[in-house]
């Protein structure tokens, strides 16, 4: 019985989150109509998407807890990479990374009623099953880094059907964007996030959503190393991390 009402508990809090989540999306519908519609109002959108991220975040109980080993600098772009694990990660890199960014994603997301509507106009989208998209994908990067924009990047590609995975494997694509246009990589590692929102809806629970901001991997590392090179270092990284967290 009382992991039913334990269940019945999260039941009504994942549904609130949602109601949040999407809400927000709908009250602010006309506004994001306006300021996807030019390019070069990205920075607006995104202090309206940060906004979105951390009121959907307090409001459905969560703390961010946040350390930078390196600081960010302003009006330079970067490479973001991070593990994934629940939908939490959008809304929690948006609300520790103030310096605007794009993410790259799949397309299959662009199908989510309203929310995929503005990811469409807003993000970079890749199917992963094309090879036209992914060398397309090279040339919308240029685009929004002359723009002055960053880029965001789950190198995981996808989250993991198995729950158990610390960590999987790391797609190629990030780090052939940050050697092509020279952009630093910088590896977030989010810790609480599986645990309290993963897949797994009868699962999780409101408190201390914890990220740290790890040492960048700058343009002279980036011309030492190979592709398959930077994959390992920041999979390492973040794994390491992971591990020592778990234990």
């Amino acid at each position: 019985m009382t992991q039913f009402f334990l269940n019945l508990l999260r039941l009504f809090w994942r549904l609130w989150f949602y109601i949040i989540f999407i809400g927000i999306v709908f009250l602010f519908s006309p506004i994001l109509l306006i300021v996807t519609s030019r390019q070069k109002w990205y920075p607006l959108f995104f202090k309206l998407a940060r906004f979105w991220a951390k009121t959907t975040l307090l409001c459905s109980g969560f703390i961010v807890r946040k350390e930078f080993l390196e600081k960010i600098e302003k009006g330079k772009s970067y490479m973001f990479i991070a593990n994934h694990t629940s939908v939490l990660d959008v809304l929690l890199i948006l609300a520790v990374i103030e310096s605007p960014f794009v993410f790259v994603g799949k397309k299959e997301l662009s199908k989510v009623p309203v929310f995929g509507f503005f990811y469409r106009r807003t993000c970079v989208l890749v199917d992963r099953d094309s090879f036209k998209s992914k060398q397309k994908v090279f040339v919308e990067v240029r685009k929004k880094i002359d723009l002055g924009l960053s880029i965001c990047i789950f190198p995981e590609g996808l989250v993991p059907d198995d729950e158990s995975i610390v960590l999987a494997d790391f797609k190629k694509g990030a780090f052939k964007l940050a050697i092509e246009h020279n952009l630093p990589i910088v590896p977030l590692v989010f810790y609480d996030c599986k645990k309290r929102f993963s897949y797994t809806f009868f699962s999780g629970s409101p408190g201390l959503l914890r990220v740290k901001v790890h040492p960048f991997l700058k343009e002279d590392v980036l011309k030492e190393k190979d592709v398959l090179g930077l994959r390992k270092e920041c999979f390492d990284v973040i794994k390491k991390e992971l591990l020592i967290h778990s234990s």
